[in-house]
């Protein structure tokens, strides 16, 4: 990486990193199987990086390591990425918008997408009254953050049904970015008219303050697949730790299958690990009905991610981007193949 880049960054992603509380979290050997040190991994504490909690909590990642990995958790993408610039962290969960920034800010040199992790798990919730596209005109919905993956998505979609939504707030449709938890808050006092959230906000809202379900994002993919979460690398630790990456893919591996194949029990091994990082687990109706909307999948679902890319470019929230070597699936797919699994593509 660029020594400007990691000078530029690093103050900020270890204030974060202090600040959350959450850095070496799950502890660690100084030494990883004589490799390398152990493995610093970031993931948030959503439903949507239930591959990172359950490969955390199962011990699955320190099976395959040597070592459990040492943790960083972050509520927003580009937090996650500053810290991963900096080299206080070697990889981590992400959407795919930061992801793409990340690539973008750096030129291609700081990142790489090695694996999915999960699709779908998004859709616009309304008030009661509000029966289409239409009807949104002079409303206000909320989104989690300016220009991350679901703004992108809903502004995208408003100006494709002829609806504009300015960055600053005016247009049909006024976009309020605000944090999922405030939205939960600002649906229920009636401040907001809907929101464009991943789960488990799109089920609380449904389930706790009598949101309708007006567009589940899956309608509007191709085969209803879209990434929502995926895992990025940082290229300086890819090239010195090739074998390290190669074990942590082995580890997201099993937990996919392991989500998979025990839903029931992976439910519960998520929530206990979310009430574990946010003090509270979430109520069991919600929960069902929000692991029911994703997909946890180690495919990437690329063409997802390059066409959010021109969708956020068509809406003037990206430059033009080149991502043509975005991603570095080769180990997943050696992994993939051992394991008698399909392979992956980076299309």
């Amino acid at each position: 990486m660029h020594r400007g880049l990691r000078g530029r960054v690093a103050a900020v992603a270890l204030t974060v990193l202090v600040a959350a509380g959450t850095l070496g979290a799950c502890g660690g050997d100084e030494e990883s199987g004589g490799d390398a040190a152990p493995l610093r991994l970031g993931y948030f504490p959503n439903l949507t990086h239930a591959t990172a909690l359950v490969g955390v909590e199962k011990g699955i990642f320190a099976k395959h390591l040597g070592a459990a990995p040492k943790t960083a958790t972050f509520n927003a993408g580009p937090a996650a990425v500053e810290a991963l610039f900096s080299g206080a962290i070697d990889a981590t969960f992400v959407g795919p918008n930061p992801s793409i920034n990340a690539w973008s800010k750096s030129h291609g040199k700081a990142v790489h997408i090695i694996s999915g992790a999960a699709s779908g798990g998004v859709s616009l919730v309304v008030r009661p009254g509000i029966k289409g596209v239409q009807d949104l005109r002079g409303k206000k919905i909320a989104t989690p953050q300016l220009g991350n993956t679901q703004d992108v998505a809903l502004r995208y979609w408003l100006k494709k049904n002829g609806l504009t939504a300015n960055k600053d707030g005016s247009g049909d449709v006024k976009v309020v970015p605000q944090e999922n938890a405030q939205t939960l808050q600002t649906f229920a006092q009636g401040d907001i008219d809907g929101a464009w959230v991943p789960e488990p906000y799109a089920s609380r809202l449904i389930l706790e303050n009598k949101g309708e379900r007006l567009l589940d994002e899956k309608s509007l993919w191709p085969g209803g697949k879209f990434v929502i979460t995926n895992l990025l690398v940082s290229q300086e630790y890819e090239k010195k730790h090739p074998e390290q990456v190669r074990k942590l893919l082995q580890g997201v591996v099993e937990a996919t299958d392991y989500i998979n194949q025990s839903k029931a029990d992976a439910e519960k091994v998520t929530n206990d690990a979310l009430a574990k990082l946010s003090g509270k687990p979430l109520k069991q109706d919600v929960l069902a009905a929000a692991f029911k909307e994703i997909d946890f999948t180690t495919d990437p679902v690329a063409s997802s991610l390059v066409a959010g890319a021109a969708h956020a470019e068509e809406i003037g929230l990206l430059e033009k981007t080149d991502l043509a070597g975005i991603y570095n699936l080769a180990p997943l797919n050696d992994v993939l193949k051992t394991g008698g699994k399909a392979q992956v593509s980076d299309r």
